[in-house]
């Protein structure tokens, strides 16, 4: 369920990325905070399902590659994942309702940046041909974890 939910929430916010380096400087942060996030998910989601799961790691890898940051900010997301997946990592070892109830916590704090990053895509970018705004569809799973109020 967590994986659909950020799968959604990554495509929703990167649907028309801008590059890093044309972001404002909140924005830029936001995308720090969810590298943060993606790292502790990635944390999360080993304690449960394995070393070997990388999951939110090619997700990382794909955020990077489609902000196309500079050497410097890129160093900055890599640092923040890092830092998310060491802090939980230690905090959750291994596989236990709490490390589930902080995977969810994870994923509904991924979920809201994730929608500041999409609110501000479409906004510089959702103009349509003739200068009105472009539709915006709702993007939430259904069967999303970070809206059911219950752990799993």
């Amino acid at each position: 369920m967590h994986r659909r939910l950020l799968a959604l929430i990554l495509i929703a916010a990167f649907t028309a990325p801008a590059m890093a380096q044309e972001r404002e400087p909140a924005e830029r942060q936001t995308l720090i905070d969810l590298a943060y996030a993606l790292g502790e998910s990635h944390a999360l989601r080993q304690a449960c399902a394995g070393e070997g799961d990388q999951y939110w790691r090619e997700r990382m890898m794909q955020v990077t590659q489609t902000e196309a940051a500079d050497a410097a900010f890129n160093g900055r997301l890599t640092q923040a994942f890092n830092s998310g997946f060491a802090t939980r990592q230690t905090e959750f070892p291994s596989c236990s309702p709490a490390s589930k109830r902080a995977e969810l916590m994870v994923a509904r704090k991924g979920q809201s940046l994730s929608r500041q990053l999409s609110t501000v895509t479409r906004v510089v970018r959702g103009v349509g041909p003739e200068g009105e705004a472009a539709p915006q569809s709702d993007t939430r799973d259904p069967d999303s974890m970070a809206d059911d109020l219950a752990p799993r």
